[in-house]
């Protein structure tokens, strides 16, 4: 059975909420991390593909391009500065030679792993700090974040 429907003015308090902390909660741990980060830092751009592209190991340009709500030949080029830097492969497709499958190289495998361990760490610490009822409903709200996520993905694309 469906959760019942907060009343409007409720979801807009939350929706304005949620657009006012987010990006200095994102800000806030990517300035964290790329101090303790002892590689260059990527560009968002590159960085959510090559995280798209290790989620979905084999996706395409136009896979990826429809992933991130970009174009293609923009995440085209994303692909190609990535490659340069040694961070992405492409593989050619046995069956159409005109389509690229994307794999990320050990290098970035390596680096996103860190990086991911630094932002995980870095949360973890910040968590300890809050109260159980503050922790809790973090907690009891990841599943909801999650759905709100799928669901203004799919309205955006």
């Amino acid at each position: 059975m469906p959760a019942p429907r907060v009343p409007s003015q409720d979801a807009d308090h939350v929706a304005s909420a949620l657009v006012a902390f987010l990006p200095g909660l994102h800000r806030a741990l990517e300035r964290q991390v790329a101090r303790d980060f002892p590689h260059p830092r990527l560009p968002d751009g590159q960085l959510a593909l090559l995280f798209l592209v290790e989620e979905h190991e084999g996706i395409t340009v136009r896979e990826s391009a429809e992933a991130l709500l970009m174009k293609p030949n923009n995440v085209s080029a994303l692909v190609s500065q990535l490659t340069e830097l040694g961070l992405l492969e492409r593989r050619q497709d046995a069956a159409d030679k005109r389509v690229a499958h994307l794999h990320p190289t050990t290098t970035a495998r390596e680096r996103l792993a860190e990086a991911r361990l630094l932002k995980e760490a870095h949360v973890a610490r910040a968590l300890t700090t809050l109260t159980d009822g503050d922790l809790d409903a973090l907690g009891a709200a990841l599943g909801a974040l999650k759905s709100l996520t799928r669901r203004l993905h799919s309205s955006a694309g």
